[in-house]
């Protein structure tokens, strides 16, 4: 089985050997390669052929989005998941929008940022803006951002289809999404089927960046007036 090639980009040498400790004890991942700047982390990923990049957002050089976006542009383009102190929803979206495939707090737990680089490196996208123990349905951020206000999502859907897409959106699977809302795994995929349906949005990168746009992520995102 191959190996999911990482590159970690963090400026604090301390936390890349303690994350890439972590990762080498994955039997399917392997650290290819550490950076401690953005320019760095661009001419690293380039040379080394990464599959996903680790990336914190506030190294020294040029700013995170323009780190993503010149990722994002590389041939072949590696999987870019942001790992980062910041916990506002305003960082996850400027970095969704400028390509990454994931973003996780550096609050957050082993297994969740393990889980995360296989969930990207598989080509689909990841979010969590917890602490560990918190309830993943409830991130914990700051906000409003000043440059972001809140938007209603459209009155077709449903309190209910808005709790199943914010769980999708943030990379839960049917099973797990049905557990929190205790409703069955079948009753899950009907409202997905729904979404799809009403929305257009078949992948859950669509998904994801749907709930982004709709502010659907955040603790107190306003509901759909229908029930």
């Amino acid at each position: 089985m191959s190996q999911i090639r990482v590159l970690i980009a963090d400026d604090h040498a301390v936390l890349r050997a303690g994350l890439r400790m972590l990762i080498d004890a994955q039997s399917d991942m392997k650290v290819v390669g550490e950076a401690g700047s953005g320019l760095e982390t661009i001419s690293r990923a380039q040379d080394l052929g990464s599959d996903v990049v680790l990336l914190d957002l506030s190294m020294p050089g040029p700013p995170g989005r323009m780190i993503i976006e010149r990722l994002a542009r590389l041939d072949p383009s590696p999987r870019i998941l942001v790992l980062t102190m910041h916990d506002d929803v305003a960082y996850l979206r400027s970095a969704l929008h400028a390509g990454a495939a994931g973003f996780i707090v550096k609050r957050a737990a082993d297994v969740e940022l393990l889980t995360a680089i296989r969930v990207v490196h598989g080509g689909g996208t990841f979010v969590n803006l917890t602490r560990p123990g918190e309830d993943a349905t409830r991130p914990e951020v700051r906000y409003p951002s000043p440059d972001a206000p809140a938007t209603r999502p459209p009155r077709s859907l449903s309190r209910r289809e808005a709790e199943v897409l914010r769980l999708v959106a943030q990379g839960h699977t049917n099973q797990e999404a049905a557990d929190r809302l205790a409703l069955s795994v079948k009753t899950i995929e009907t409202h997905r089927k729904r979404l799809s349906d009403k929305l257009g949005l078949k992948s859950r990168a669509e998904l994801f960046r749907f709930a982004v746009e709709y502010h659907l992520l955040e603790p107190n995102a306003a509901p759909p007036d229908d029930e």
